[in-house]
């Protein structure tokens, strides 16, 4: 077997406190937050002269993680407009199930989050949107039917 479990994802942020408030009150746990930087860090990354802060956040059910960096050196470097259209290559969205839609999406909003489309029905499976949240980053949501 060549992997044992995914262990994160990680998300470079502007707004440390701002992508930790949104997170949490998507439902995830604030496992802790560090500083990160030293001959380490540089070999990891492939940069020079790495200094960051992280945030680690774990899912409920804790199988899932996501990490969060805030780089004060080397400066992060934008990757485009922040509302990019959902089509854009590379890594797109978090997806998360959660029990009821339309009350994550109402206090998201609370965080600055907007839906991306419409709130939309998978035949009679699920109830999917797409919100963005802080620093543009899509947050997938999906709510089973019984």
């Amino acid at each position: 077997m060549a992997i044992k479990r995914m262990d994160n994802v990680g998300i470079v942020v502007e707004d440390m406190d701002a992508a930790i408030a949104f997170f949490v009150e998507l439902g995830m746990e604030l496992e802790g937050r560090a500083e990160v930087e030293g001959p380490f860090a540089d070999q990891c990354t492939g940069l020079r002269g790495v200094h960051c802060d992280i945030a680690m956040l774990r899912t409920p059910d804790r199988h899932s993680r996501l990490e969060l960096a805030k780089y004060r050196s080397p400066a992060a470097i934008s990757a485009g407009p922040r509302d990019r259209p959902h089509n854009v290559l590379g890594t797109h969205r978090v997806m998360f199930a959660v029990d009821d839609i339309e009350d994550t999406v109402a206090r998201l909003r609370t965080h600055g989050a907007a839906l991306v489309g419409e709130l939309a029905r998978y035949e009679d499976s699920y109830r999917l949107c797409y919100v963005r949240g802080p620093e543009g980053i899509i947050v997938g949501l999906a709510e089973q039917l019984s």
